[in-house]
């Protein structure tokens, strides 16, 4: 089995998050494998802007996931370890990339419907419980992003 050392992003607009579908059909979050010379935080910014084509800014870590799947193009069992962070954007405007099949900002009620695994959908529960509680320090001056 392959390890893989990833990153990803629980990216914010508002009361809408950021989740992609990829070549499999499943509805996820942008991630992707972090390359030796990054530290986990800009990889998860870079992969979130190399899978969507957003520029999001990182306010927090969210939490981290580890599953596994079966690589084709590898013929091998892949076990993905992902750390997640909390990420803040000022726009809905996204670009695909080639690998994915849709994506864009949903409702995040709606995503919690729409995502395929469930780690996801705590993740993003969980996370957007976080994202609110921030902003609100920032708005009673307690906290700084």
């Amino acid at each position: 089995m392959i390890v893989r050392r990833c990153a990803g992003g629980v990216v914010f607009y508002a009361n809408k998050v950021l989740i992609v579908k990829n070549d499999r059909g499943e509805w996820t979050l942008p991630k992707g494998k972090i390359n030796e010379d990054e530290f986990q935080h800009e990889s998860a910014v870079l992969r979130v802007k190399e899978e969507a084509g957003v520029d999001a800014t990182v306010i927090e870590t969210a939490g981290d996931t580890m599953y596994e799947f079966f690589s084709r193009s590898r013929q091998k069992e892949i076990c993905n370890a992902v750390m997640w962070y909390i990420m803040e954007t000022e726009t809905t405007e996204y670009i695909l990339n080639d690998d994915l099949t849709d994506g864009g900002f949903y409702k995040v009620k709606e995503a919690l419907d729409m995502l395929t695994h469930s780690k996801e959908k705590s993740l993003v529960d969980i996370s957007y419980k976080k994202y609110k509680d921030l902003k609100k320090q920032i708005v009673e001056g307690n906290a700084t992003v």
